[in-house]
């Protein structure tokens, strides 16, 4: 028997970039992916929690209170062996989300948002796995010719030129 749920990320008013993904060897891996996070980006703030499937306990390191408290808490409400959850405050996951993916005991990114974000969970008798994420709501419509617009001023201006 297989039961299938969605786990509600926390992030309180979307304020936090979040990532989550799966690795290895739970026991330095929450260590070694904080250092990456602060090597990656100077003075960032962030946590990293991962859940170890022997002794069962969702292990956090990071330098702000709020954000190991989120990530711990996300972490263990996702349940799954060797997932973790990455918080950060003063980051995008553009910035440290190819450092993340080159470390050598991460396997897969399920998801790097500061969007509402759902982890679909299934549960059998062995435990539980992340079948994968939404991210943010449902796409309704094709963007127009001045949402185009607006978006290629938009990324101009954050420095990005299409040509």
């Amino acid at each position: 028997m297989m039961k299938i749920e969605a786990v509600k990320i926390e992030n309180p008013d979307c304020k936090y970039q979040v990532i989550v993904g799966q690795g290895n060897f739970a026991v330095f891996t929450c260590d070694d992916l904080f250092k990456t996070m602060l090597t990656t980006v100077p003075g960032i703030k962030c946590a990293v929690a991962m859940n170890e499937a022997q002794p069962k306990l969702t292990r956090v390191t990071g330098n702000d209170e709020e954000l190991k408290e989120l990530a711990a808490k996300n972490c263990l409400a996702i349940g799954a062996s060797h997932v973790f959850v990455i918080m950060t405050s003063n980051a995008f996951p553009i910035n440290v989300l190819n450092a993340v993916k080159m470390h050598p005991a991460v396997c897969n990114i399920f998801v790097a948002s500061a969007n509402p974000i759902e982890i679909i969970v299934a549960e059998t008798e062995l435990g539980r796995a992340v079948l994968g994420a939404v991210d943010g709501t449902a796409v309704t419509k094709i963007e127009s010719e001045e949402e185009k617009r607006e978006r290629r001023k938009l990324v101009e201006k954050l420095g990005y030129r299409l040509d």
